[in-house]
């Protein structure tokens, strides 16, 4: 794995504000660098702009973030319950889609709640700790997703995965690449295509950079370049991570993930999705009510995605830039869990899956 953490974060400490550190995914490849966040406008900006990106990364910087929020020292009990609250609010309006971010946010918002008045002074201490269980639950987590997933992998020389979901997407390890790594760090080094990812590559420039520097074979094509490879035989699976699963095994992920299921459907291979349970939002019946974020339309229309890149698409051209799809749980082989492996996803199957690891 990378050496670069992709989050870190320092407490307030006499007089010195607390902070969330971030590896500066928008200037991957070419750049490694940090952005430090000491407000809460910085940091819903960051996760707005990807310069944190991934469902458990964002949850993780969400849930340091609940931290930068500060009350007067005058205040009262209720008062500083409520800073925390409108922080958690704002935060919340980041990123529609990935469930994560809300589950995190969720659990901030319940230690908040059950303070009590006498101990309101310790409540910054208490959600500095409990952000901080969540980014090293999240690394176990994705410790045994790598365990079980590799297990569907030891039969494969080649994987082809879209847009990131390794290391820089969570606290470490990944979810997707996670049974990449496993097996790699086990001396079975799979050969993997990543997907470009338009529009803003984070194939191309987040998931080769990450494996690359693991030592892990990579070879970038576009996106549309993926039919023709499994038509030629070359690729033996297709492996994804997720930022919302719906109750019956609908599965959000980048937008292209859904052209790739039919694709290994048709080219029969296997299809597999490694997310966290987190990840799961049961209270959705299906994909079709998961929402989708509408994202600038600057990504698409400018080469760099920014409004700064060579325009590639004539201003009098429309554009759409929806940025996630949905795979429906019949093209999807198996989702894996840090719980286990839930082989072709249904309703009852899920239900059994938290039933049986409760």
């Amino acid at each position: 794995m990378p050496d670069a953490e992709t989050i870190r974060y320092r407490a307030a400490d006499k007089g010195v504000p607390a902070a969330v550190d971030l590896l500066d995914q928008t200037r991957l490849p070419g750049e490694v660098s940090r952005l430090v966040c000491t407000e809460l406008s910085e940091l819903h900006d960051a996760i707005v702009r990807l310069v944190v990106r991934g469902a458990p990364a964002i949850g993780i910087a969400a849930a340091y973030g609940v931290t930068l929020a500060r009350a007067d020292a005058s205040a009262t009990p209720q008062q500083v319950r409520q800073s925390y609250r409108d922080a958690i609010d704002y935060l919340a309006t980041s990123r529609p889609t990935a469930v994560n971010l809300f589950w995190a946010l969720d659990r901030m918002r319940g230690l908040v709640d059950s303070v009590r008045d006498e101990a309101i002074s310790e409540l910054p201490g208490q959600l500095a700790a409990e952000a901080a269980r969540i980014h090293e639950e999240d690394r176990v987590m994705c410790r045994e997703m790598g365990r079980h997933g590799a297990e569907l992998l030891r039969g494969c020389e080649t994987v082809l995965t879209h847009c990131n979901a390794g290391s820089l997407a969570t606290s470490a390890y990944g979810t997707a690449l996670a049974p990449i790594y496993y097996l790699h760090e086990h001396g079975h080094s799979l050969q993997v295509f990543a997907d470009e990812t338009r529009p803003l590559l984070q194939g191309a420039r987040l998931t080769a950079w990450e494996l690359s520097q693991a030592g892990v074979p990579v070879t970038v094509c576009t996106d549309s370049m993926a039919g023709g490879l499994m038509r030629r035989g070359m690729v033996d699976a297709v492996i994804v991570g997720a930022d919302r699963i719906a109750a019956c095994g609908d599965v959000a992920n980048k937008i292209g993930t859904y052209p790739l299921a039919v694709l290994a459907r048709y080219h029969s291979i296997p299809f597999f999705v490694v997310a966290p349970t987190n990840t799961f939002d049961r209270e959705l019946e299906s994909g079709e009510l998961i929402p989708i974020e509408q994202r600038d339309e600057a990504e698409v229309r400018h080469a760099s995605g920014h409004v700064s890149g060579p325009m590639t698409v004539p201003q009098q051209a429309a554009v759409i830039n929806p940025a996630f799809d949905v795979t429906p749980a019949e093209l999807v082989t198996a989702i894996v869990t840090e719980q286990g492996v839930i082989e072709k996803p249904s309703a009852a199957k899920i239900q059994q899956h938290f039933a049986g690891n409760a």
